[in-house]
């Protein structure tokens, strides 16, 4: 999702509940002012929201943004037949990491959840 995108959803209807973790951040004087600008503009959402709105755009604009780096292996092939090699950049990287942590949080919530009643 991109910013504009994500103050047309601002605009619109509150967001869906989501697992989460619990995070607490101090912000500088002018973020947190520009935070509070922001819930006042669009007072359907809480300042956590916000913060998890514009953290989330940020996050996919990175991982967008981080640079393709062809390796040796050649993984596919386009739709002109053209080899279409392994990415040895900094993507799969983020990627396996962000599945190793996002497992981490899920067994920790697992464990820690209260068991089925039956």
């Amino acid at each position: 999702m991109h910013i504009k995108q994500l103050l047309n959803e601002w605009a619109g209807s509150a967001r869906p509940e989501e697992p989460v973790i619990r995070s607490t951040i101090e912000l500088p004087l002018e973020q947190g002012a520009r935070l509070l600008a922001l819930q006042e503009m669009y007072p359907g959402r809480t300042q956590e929201q916000l913060l998890l709105d514009l953290l989330t755009t940020a996050l996919d604009e990175l991982e967008a943004a981080l640079p393709y780096v062809p390796g040796d292996k050649v993984i596919s092939e386009d739709d002109y037949g053209d080899p279409i090699y392994e990415d040895i950049g900094p993507t799969p990287r983020f990627l396996a990491l962000t599945r190793k942590y996002r497992e981490q949080l899920q067994n920790r919530d697992a464990d820690t959840s209260p068991p089925a009643r039956g």
